[in-house]
C-alpha cells in the first residue's frame, strides 16, 4: 500500500507490527505525562488562586467550599491522565502477547495432534495380556508414591 491509496492509514503500518505500537504508544506516553506535568502545575496554581479569592463578608472556610468543586474537577482530570498512560501500556503489552500466542498456536496445534495419535496408538497395541496392566499400573503410579517427604529418597522415578 502506499499514501496515494485513498484506504491508506499510516496507523496501519503501527498496528501490525508490535515493536512499532510499542515505540508510538510509548511517545503518547510521553507526551501524555507532559501534559500532566502542566496540568498539575495548572491544578496547584488554580487551587491557590480559588482559595485566595475572598468576597467581603466571606467566613474563614467559604472560599475554601466554593474552590472544593474546581480542585476535585481537576483531581478527576489527572486521575484520568494517569489512567490513559497506564492503559497505554498495558495495551502495548498486549499487542506484544497477541502476536507471541498467534507464533506459538500453531506448535500447540502440532503437539495437541501428536498427543491425540499417542493416545489412539496405544489402543490398539492393547489387545496384548500384559499391555492393559502395565498401564493401570502406570496411571496409579501417583498414588502409590510416597506418603510423607521423608518417604521421597525410597522411591526411584
Amino acid at each position: 500500500m502506499n499514501s496515494t491509496d485513498p484506504h491508506y492509514s499510516p496507523l496501519r503500518d503501527v498496528a501490525q507490527n508490535p515493536e512499532a505500537t510499542a515505540r508510538y504508544l510509548a511517545d503518547v506516553q510521553r507526551v501524555l505525562l507532559d501534559i500532566g506535568k502542566n496540568l498539575e502545575t495548572l491544578a496547584l496554581e488554580v487551587r491557590v488562586h480559588c482559595r485566595n479569592t475572598n468576597v467581603k463578608g466571606d467566613r474563614f472556610y467559604d472560599a475554601w467550599l466554593r474552590a472544593q468543586p474546581v480542585e476535585r474537577a481537576f483531581r478527576d482530570v489527572l486521575k484520568n491522565v494517569e489512567a490513559v498512560t497506564k492503559g497505554l501500556e498495558k495495551g502495548a503489552y498486549k499487542r506484544r502477547v497477541h502476536d507471541e500466542t498467534v507464533a506459538n498456536t500453531v506448535r500447540k496445534r502440532k503437539e495437541r495432534e501428536l498427543e491425540k495419535q499417542r493416545k489412539k496408538s496405544p489402543q490398539s497395541l492393547q489387545a496384548a495380556p500384559n499391555q492393559p496392566q502395565q498401564g493401570a499400573q502406570g496411571q496409579n503410579a501417583g498414588y502409590g508414591g510416597p506418603t510423607s517427604i521423608y518417604d521421597m529418597g525410597r522411591e526411584s522415578a
